[in-house]
């Protein structure tokens, strides 16, 4: 088993930055690929960023949002850079076993517990 917490969220003018991490415990020597997402109030939730040496983003965040990771302490980061209202949500970090459907939520094993990240305009 794998044990994801996520931090870092918090309440962010428009235009501003905030960097998530999350770290991973438990048989992290499994993970083949971690990855973010995020749901908003009413909607389904939405891939964001990916990593497993190469790394993957939705179109929404290219260009501002960047994902990388620390293996030595089993750690992944989120930097947000120019926030939007858009960008407000739940963010989840998640990991795989399998390096298989990196873009779908169906694609990973295990969940952390979720981040809120406002942005005000």
């Amino acid at each position: 088993q794998v044990q994801l917490a996520e931090s870092g969220g918090g309440l962010v003018q428009a235009g501003g930055s905030l960097r998530l991490s999350c770290a991973a415990s438990g048989l992290t020597f499994s993970i083949s690929i971690m990855g973010w997402f995020r749901q908003a109030p009413g909607k389904e939730r939405e891939f964001v960023a990916a990593i497993r040496g190469s790394t993957y983003y939705a179109d929404s965040v290219k260009g501002r949002f960047t994902i990388s990771r620390d293996n030595a302490k089993n750690t992944m980061y989120l930097q947000m850079n120019y926030l939007k209202p858009e960008d407000t949500a739940v963010y989840f970090c998640a990991a795989s076993r399998f390096s298989g459907s990196y873009y779908y939520v169906k694609g990973y094993d295990y969940w952390g517990q979720g981040t809120q990240v406002t942005v005000s305009s």
